[in-house]
């Protein structure tokens, strides 16, 4: 009896000759043709079924009667080949840009975010004490560094960079090790959001707005450089960041006094002096403030309190001599708490409407659904190598098979009742044995006095075809 009945089987095949052409496409920059094999086998082990998405596994589902050499093909392919993931991502892009065409839009932010993955040890490269998202503390993880197209309908990663702290960055012993290149230096998390954001715009046409949340938008210099390279930006700032409101902006220079250089910087005192956005926000009378809706939720609508007000930022800036420009703060508010809850400072047009600036900055809850499906379903966080390649290759091809299954899913009309991906699992041989596991029984019945317990590890287990990625509002 067949597994699939014909429509369904006829799907598959449609989709499969897909998944084909995808291949044969991203093929062209790989470098080599005896890599295209190693890639469709990663990226098919990537979207088939499975709670562990490392090497082995994948090598088991994807040729469980070749699993030793599956394995080396695809761990040479993902942790030593040298293929660009800058010109395999570029691909990726234009090919989800391509399936999302009109009825989805063209993409309107770049977003800028980091993610952790939490490690133990220190020989992975870049991993050290530092703050991991994914636990909310600080602990032992890598952090990478990401760039993602986004609209209302949907989002794609177009860059990708582990952050690597200083004290890797000096540790020649521990590069080499990890096979860092020589000319990864140390760059700040901003710093490496900025290169991103040059790669993606010398490589195609971008979104000129850039949101962000307070970990990049605290930095000063990093809203000057996007102001220098004419990108717009809303992003996230705390509390302490100060301002001058509106009405208010610092003191001319001090007067010459014939002798020396004429002073040129901008002055305040005691009693003239830029306010936090926390303060100013307490000073806001209530006809300020409106109740803003953004978007559908998935359990309800999403709805908050929000003051618009125009202010030049001050923030650190003790040796300007031209007055900053004015940009938008925008602060939330929800009543009934006792103080803000999140800022914003944005560079978009003076007239701006205030639901418009809300919408914009709400947009990054886009890449939080990167992460969560990029983690959860195609195991980016599951590469179990050390090298810094093999950290990056597989990204990337987590990212790819990811912008395989939204150009698949773009195509599909709301709540189709969605089929497996690519098919049944084949079944694993009846000896294979993953790595690690107790030895087999002796052959020799008669040597056989205590057999060795059979044991599978949760990656092995058969479970259920993998859905479509879900339609969110």
């Amino acid at each position: 009896m067949p597994i699939f009945n014909q429509p369904v089987k006829a799907k598959m095949d449609a989709r499969m000759q897909r998944f084909e052409d995808f291949v044969t496409m991203i093929a062209g920059h790989l470098g080599h043709a005896d890599r295209v094999g190693p890639f469709r086998g990663y990226c098919a082990g990537l979207m088939l079924p499975g709670k562990r998405k490392s090497v082995e596994p994948m090598a088991a589902r994807v040729a469980p009667m070749e699993v030793r050499s599956a394995h080396q093909r695809l761990h040479h392919f993902v942790a030593d080949a040298a293929w660009s993931d800058t010109a395999v991502l570029g691909a990726v892009r234009e090919h989800v840009l391509k399936a999302a065409g009109k009825r989805l839009g063209a993409p309107e932010v770049l977003i800028i975010d980091d993610t952790g993955f939490p490690k133990q040890g220190k020989h992975s490269v870049g991993v050290a004490r530092q703050y991991c998202g994914q636990l909310g503390k600080q602990d032992n993880c890598q952090v990478a560094v990401s760039l993602s197209l986004a609209n209302e309908h949907f989002s794609v990663p177009v860059g990708y960079r582990l952050y690597l702290p200083k004290d890797w960055s000096a540790d020649l012993a521990r590069r080499e090790k990890a096979k860092v290149p020589e000319d990864i230096k140390f760059a700040t998390k901003p710093a490496i959001a900025l290169h991103l954001i040059d790669e993606a715009m010398a490589t195609g046409s971008t979104p000129h707005i850039v949101v962000a949340d307070a970990g990049y938008g605290i930095d000063t210099a990093f809203r000057d450089q996007l102001t220098e390279r004419r990108l717009q930006y809303v992003v996230g700032v705390t509390s302490v960041v100060s301002v001058w409101p509106e009405g208010m902006a610092p003191l001319p220079p001090a007067p010459w006094s014939g002798q020396g250089r004429k002073p040129k910087l901008l002055r305040r005192d005691a009693q003239h002096k830029p306010v936090s956005v926390k303060a100013l926000a307490a000073t806001l009378k209530p006809r300020q403030w409106k109740n803003i809706t953004w978007r559908e939720g998935t359990n309800q609508v999403l709805a908050s309190r929000f003051a618009a007000v125009r202010v030049r930022c001050a923030h650190h800036d003790y040796w300007r001599s031209e007055l900053r420009p004015q940009q938008w703060l925008l602060i939330e508010w929800p009543k009934g708490d006792a103080e803000p809850l999140k800022y914003f400072l944005s560079t978009l047009p003076a007239a701006t409407p205030i639901q418009e600036l809300v919408r914009v900055a709400k947009l990054r809850w886009r890449i939080e659904r990167d992460y969560q499906e990029l983690k959860q379903e195609f195991g980016l966080d599951h590469f179990e190598g050390r090298s810094w390649r093999g950290f990056h290759h597989h990204a990337t091809l987590s990212i790819t098979a990811y912008g395989f299954l939204l150009a698949e899913r773009f195509a599909l009309p709301k709540k189709t009742v969605q089929d497996p991906l690519l098919g049944p699992i084949p079944a694993l041989p009846a000896d294979f044995r993953p790595r690690g596991s107790p030895a087999t029984p002796a052959p020799r019945s008669r040597f056989d006095r205590n057999p060795a317990p059979r044991t599978r590890r949760r990656s092995d287990r058969t479970t259920a075809a993998l859905s479509m990625l879900r339609e969110t509002n």
